[in-house]
Parts: C-alpha cells; structure tokens; sequence
C-alpha cells in the first residue's frame, strides 16, 4: 500500500449504487486513521427512517432535501472518508460544496459488473422500478458529466476491494506530490 498522509480535507467518495462506496471507505478511513461516515446513513439517523422508507412516503425530492443538508453539516466536521448516495454529487448545491470543501473521488465501475453487485440485495429504492441493469444505465448516462468533475477517477471493476483502496491510496498520494 501506498504512504499517504493523513488528509487535512476530508474524502468523499461518489460513483453508482454498488461500485463499494461504503465497503471501500471503510477500508480507506481504516488506512488513514479517519472516521469513516455513510451519507445515507446518517439521513437515515436524521430522518429516523430507512431510505426506501423516506422515498416511499415523501418521494426523492424530500430525500434529496435531506441528504443536501446532512451532507453539509458532516463536511463541516473534521476530515472524514463520506460516502455519498449514489445521486448526491448531482445536486448542483451538494457538488459545489464538496469541491470546496473535501477531495472527491469517483468509483468507476462497468455496468455489468454494477448489476452482479446490486442484485444481492433488494434495498435500492431506485431499483424496484424497472430492470437493474436498464436503471443503472439510464442513471449513469444522466450523472456521467457530474461525477466527472471528481477531483481523483478511481477504477474500481476490476478485483477485490483492497486492489481499489491501493488504487485510491496512490491515486492521492500522486496528487499531493503534484501540488
């Protein structure tokens, strides 16, 4: 594993539903000695109801409200690995302040591996609509663009969970010797 230091800004990591946001950052707050924080956890700790409970009874909106202001108030903490929700980087408020505010980093993965990964649960609210793999692809094309603008892009198909945190690890540490 890389030699990186430990951050002065917290990472946040962005990408689709089931690319290891939270499996990852984990292990990456594990290698850095940070606290590690889940977005739609803490919305689900704020909210006092699970995610599909939030999107069943008062729609995405009304979840996205929440998770703006969540994810706010926890990069206002000191630095932190946070994963975020899979369409939290969209919202145009959310992304600004992360990239003021924190390093994001951007799980890549291919839709055909997403879809292996997602379909061994069924707690996705945005998957019970149609197709996995139909969803998945619409929802990359419409957060392509967004998710793009991550400061580090992160291939993380490829392998296990702690070939992905090497490839963070010098993919940071390769950042801050070219600052």
């Amino acid at each position: 594993m890389s030699c990186v230091h430990k951050p002065q800004k917290s990472l946040v990591l962005i990408g689709l539903m089931g690319v290891g946001k939270t499996t990852v950052g984990r292990r990456l707050a594990h290698a850095l000695k940070l606290d590690f924080r889940d977005a739609d956890e803490e919305v689900e700790q704020a909210a006092g109801r699970s995610v599909s409970e939030i999107f069943e009874d008062f729609g995405e909106a009304a979840f996205r409200d929440g998770e703006r202001k969540v994810i706010a108030r926890l990069l206002e903490e000191p630095p932190m690995v946070l994963a975020l929700g899979g369409g939290a980087f969209v919202d145009p408020e959310t992304r600004a302040r992360v990239k003021a505010e924190a390093t994001s980093i951007w799980l890549q993965a291919d839709v055909e591996t997403l879809v292996k990964r997602v379909s061994k649960r069924d707690t996705r609210p945005l998957l019970r609509e149609d197709d996995p793999e139909t969803v998945l692809r619409a929802l990359l094309d419409k957060r392509q663009a967004a998710y793009a603008e991550a400061d580090i892009h992160v291939d993380a198909s490829g392998g296990s969970h702690n070939l992905t945190l090497d490839l963070i690890l010098r993919a940071i540490e390769a950042r801050e010797t070219s600052a």
